[in-house]
């Protein structure tokens, strides 16, 4: 969770876009943007596609290698 909170707030940042602009175009609240980039949110995954949504980015998932 930790570094997906980091992605998500360097994103934002990136778009120069304020937590609660954020919250506005994903329609989530601004405590739960915040909790996330702190790294002690714990989103439902409906949520974290609102997010990845609203800042253009797109959710992959592979194997890890070992």
């Amino acid at each position: 969770m930790e570094e997906l909170g980091m992605v998500l707030l360097r994103r934002r940042q990136d778009l120069r876009i304020t937590q609660q602009e954020l919250a506005d175009l994903s329609g989530v609240g601004i405590n739960t943007i915040v909790a996330i980039e702190n790294h002690s949110g714990n989103p439902s995954f409906k949520t974290l596609m609102k997010i990845i949504n609203a800042l253009g980015l797109e959710l992959s998932i592979k194997p890890r290698t070992l």
